[in-house]
């Protein structure tokens, strides 16, 4: 596989977004997020879907769905398994690896007709949308200050942000990280340096960007994460 050849590797990536937004897809259509079901349940249920849609289907990173007051904790926490409720927000976060390329996707469902809920869930992409137009309009934007632009915008909306950071790498699986700088290698204050570089190997460095959004009074947050410089 040419590692090498840019526009091969970014052809890939969208690759496998593509299915990853396919597989999500489907999720809403065959109603896998269901009130009376467990997260762990859920997540199984769309494990097996991807096997199902696209063969053997391996995750770079641990399966997660959150409903209620789990969707306020950050990635690297687990809380207990929970039943989601008929009123819920619940949110997935898959690292599904096809051909070898990693693809990293997050979307919010609501249960019911909770108003707030809902104006959380439409607010994610267009908060993901202006992000991204921050990325675009600054060639030389650092993870720092996208941070900065990302949590600008959620207050701007109500909402603060729910973890330390707000994006990472993403390549051919395993993708690298820059050993002994965490910070390096992550959208997240104190990354000083420039989102637009070359890895060890002299390939462009390709982001994910991950929006999640709080209500702490409330009790509850949501997600949404895909590509940000493809």
């Amino acid at each position: 596989m040419p590692y090498d050849d840019e526009a091969t590797r970014a052809a890939r990536l969208l690759d496998a977004q593509a299915k990853a937004a396919e597989l999500f897809a489907e999720i809403g259509a065959r109603g896998l997020v269901a009130a009376g079901e467990s997260e762990r349940v859920v997540s199984d249920r769309v494990r097996d879907l991807a096997n199902e849609m696209f063969g053997p289907t391996r995750h770079w990173h641990k399966r997660i769905v959150r409903s209620g007051v789990n969707t306020l904790r950050p990635y690297r926490e687990n809380p207990p398994d929970r039943v989601i409720g008929e009123d819920d927000i619940v949110f997935a976060d898959f690292g599904p690896i096809f051909e070898e390329w990693e693809a990293d996707f997050g979307r919010t469902f609501v249960l019911g007709d909770d108003p707030v809920k809902q104006r959380l869930r439409d607010d994610l992409p267009d908060v993901f949308a202006a992000g991204r137009a921050a990325f675009e309009a600054d060639p030389d934007i650092t993870g720092s200050a996208l941070h900065a632009e990302v949590a600008r915008l959620a207050a701007d909306r109500g909402w603060q942000l729910g973890g330390w950071h707000a994006g990472h790498p993403v390549g051919a699986f395993p993708h690298e990280e820059i050993a002994g700088a965490e910070i390096a290698s992550h959208i997240t204050p104190g990354n000083d340096t420039p989102l637009r570089r070359t890895d060890s190997k002299g390939l462009q460095v390709h982001w994910i960007l991950e929006i999640h959004l709080v209500d702490l009074d409330r009790g509850f947050g949501g997600f949404f994460e895909e590509l940000l410089d493809l």
